[in-house]
């Protein structure tokens, strides 16, 4: 496998190609994205916010992509378009396009004869490929990769080295999956009897949608009698947990050390920040934006965004607030019974 070699581009071409308008060059020639501070005289950077535009001024950039209100702010040939951000990443993919894989199979790799394999497959060493597995065309799987029984994946996916996926789990086409990333493991069902735990069987399956990239060591649960789902678009981070019968709505996505807990609801076009905790039997509504380190212990049924962290301060500061913590109840006594003291007062006044 190799990797895709970068390739230059007129600026006039990108814009043919993504969209957006020119001003200044368009015969200029750029070779590869690079940040403000440190792109060269043959690269194309970005600005998103007017508080990048004192080191745009100092950027030694060949061009840049702004949005329309910093369309007049440098002399550099630039790109103008509604997304900077989102422009810059289209571009960032023309430069640096996904490896690319030989078709065939590896002679080390064990490939049950009941799987449907495309000639465009490509499968690397190691990898097991179990019965009734169905691959879709163009499917890239590195090595050590392992495909239970009756596993489906679509069209034009990549999975990187050391992906697992369970029995019977579905994904959809142009999937991403990181190594390490586990697909289908049992779920954390188990029942209470007599001071010990007996296991449930998983039953269910995990089914995946089209376009959702899963970054490493990132682990989703089978479902312990339904399925877990995820939809179309969702992009999680690295290590993450999707506990049993959680599901994701379409195009959410989710930062590194998420924790989601069974039977979750999480809807469409939601966000998650990093070390977010959603407890389980929860339901979230669309467009739902949840801060970093933030703990949901109650459904959410209006859009926005919630936040539960405390800021950090420092340690001695913290013992105090967390002393007063302590005791809120009590003071929250306290002023109930002055506030009584205080009606009462007025009475007598009056």
């Amino acid at each position: 496998m190799k990797r895709g070699t970068p390739n230059a581009y007129r600026l006039g071409e990108i814009v043919a190609r993504l969209g957006g308008d020119i001003i200044g060059d368009a015969d200029l020639v750029v070779t590869q994205v690079a940040p403000l501070e440190h792109a060269r005289a043959d690269q194309v950077t970005f600005i998103a916010s007017v508080k990048y535009r004192g080191k745009l001024q100092q950027s030694a950039a060949g061009a840049v992509i702004v949005g329309p209100s910093e369309r007049d702010s440098t002399d550099k040939p630039r790109i103008v378009c509604t997304n900077p951000y989102a422009y810059f990443a289209r571009v960032s993919a023309l430069f640096n396009p996904m490896p690319i894989a030989e078709p065939g199979i590896h002679p080390s790799a064990v490939v049950d004869s009941s799987a449907i394999v495309p000639a465009s497959a490509s499968i690397g060493a190691f990898v097991f490929i179990g019965e009734g597995v169905e691959l879709g065309e163009n499917v890239v799987i590195s090595p050590g990769c392992h495909l239970g029984d009756n596993v489906v994946l679509g069209e034009d996916s990549f999975l990187y080295p050391q992906v697992v996926i369970y029995h019977d789990c579905m994904i959809g086409s142009r999937a991403i999956l990181h190594s390490g990333v586990v697909i289908g493991a049992d779920g954390f069902g188990l029942a209470q009897d007599e001071g010990r735990w007996v296991k449930i069987p998983q039953i269910g399956r995990v089914v995946i949608g089209d376009d959702v990239e899963i970054g490493a060591n990132t682990t989703v649960d089978r479902g312990a009698m339904e399925d877990t789902v995820i939809g179309d678009g969702v992009k999680l981070d690295n290590q993450i947990q999707v506990a049993h019968n959680v599901h994701i709505g379409d195009h959410s996505a989710m930062a590194g050390c998420v924790g989601i807990a069974g039977s979750a609801r999480i809807g469409k076009h939601c966000t998650v920040g990093g070390a977010g905790m959603i407890l389980g039997h929860l339901e979230i509504v669309d467009n739902v934006n949840i801060s970093s380190g933030t703990l949901i212990t109650k459904s959410i049924k209006k859009a926005g965004t919630y936040t539960s962290a405390m800021p950090f301060s420092s340690h001695p500061d913290w013992l105090k607030n967390a002393a007063h913590l302590r005791h809120l109840d009590d003071m929250a006594e306290k002023m109930r019974l002055l506030e009584q003291r205080i009606i009462e007062l007025e009475r007598k006044k009056s």
